[in-house]
């Protein structure tokens, strides 16, 4: 759920900006805006006015843009951030709130299943990295969103705020497991139930984001970074993705014997064997992600 105190609005008519869409056939809102610049695929979260607060129009577009970005060849690296003054301030509480009115409050609790699960899923099996922009506030699922991410990177003025228990609920967009993952079951348990903002240089020291810059610097590093990613072994990263997730719920023997699993299938790729042949020959290696 979002910040209680950032006050998102329903209606996403007014509040977008100027830039190419996902196709139509792909996303069916212009909510989340997509961009493939040199092999980086850029999901920009846009509804500003309402700090990119999360309709299930946008939690849809959402989804659908992850599993282009997931199925495009040209995708390399994928980078996620919030179009005005938010990162994300989660869940949309007045459209949640017209739904709990209706005396829907099954459906209200249904888009965790219907919505959340699938986009964090999405990110954490996508093949290639991701990397959040945290722009601003990034607040209950919108915090969670960008947990799911493989790297984080904010603006100094950003802020994370697991708000769940502000508005009586649990954590959900995985929160209960990435958060710990990152901090520590203690130090999780008390970001959740006392729902305090938490600042970006904090957050760093937590070990919750890689690096905090500039407000003005944050586009241009954050686009370097996935330009980075996007020129790397590609494939390699996804087998580290897989490890890491996998070894997350497994013991040591189970954990080794995925790694040698994912090293033989690394093994017989063209990056691997092309990387051998450079690093005999002193060159720089040119991986194609294959």
């Amino acid at each position: 759920m979002p910040d209680p105190e950032s006050e998102p609005v329903a209606d996403a008519g007014s509040d977008t900006v100027p830039s190419d869409t996902v196709p139509s056939d792909t996303v069916p809102s212009d909510t989340v805006r997509w961009d493939l610049t040199e092999a980086v695929g850029t999901i920009l979260l846009n509804r500003p006015q309402a700090h990119n607060a999360l309709t299930a129009e946008m939690k849809t577009a959402l989804l659908a843009a992850l599993r282009r970005a997931a199925a495009s060849p040209e995708v390399r690296a994928v980078l996620i951030t919030g179009a005005g003054p938010a990162f994300c301030a989660g869940q949309d509480l007045r459209e949640h709130a017209e739904v709990l009115t209706a005396a829907q409050t099954g459906a209200a609790m249904d888009t965790v299943r219907e919505h959340y699960n699938p986009i964090v899923l999405a990110i954490r099996s996508m093949p290639k990295p991701v990397i959040a922009a945290v722009n601003g506030v990034a607040a209950g699922a919108g915090a969670s969103l960008a947990l799911a991410c493989d790297l984080r990177i904010a603006a100094r003025s950003a802020s994370f705020l697991m708000a769940f228990a502000r508005v009586g609920l649990a954590a959900d967009t995985g929160a209960s497991w990435t958060l710990q993952r990152l901090v520590g079951a203690g130090r999780a348990a008390e970001l959740l139930l006392l729902a305090e903002p938490l600042a970006a240089v904090r957050a760093l020291e937590l070990g919750l984001v890689s690096q905090v810059v500039d407000d003005a610097d944050l586009p241009a590093t954050a686009s370097a970074l996935a330009a980075r990613l996007a020129m790397g072994p590609t494939a390699a990263y996804a087998g580290i993705k897989a490890e890491l997730d996998y070894a997350a719920g497994h013991d040591l023997a189970a954990a080794l014997e995925q790694e040698a699993e994912v090293q033989a299938a690394l093994g017989r790729t063209a990056d691997h064997l092309a990387a051998t042949a450079a690093f005999a020959q002193k060159q720089r290696p040119t991986f194609q992600g294959r």
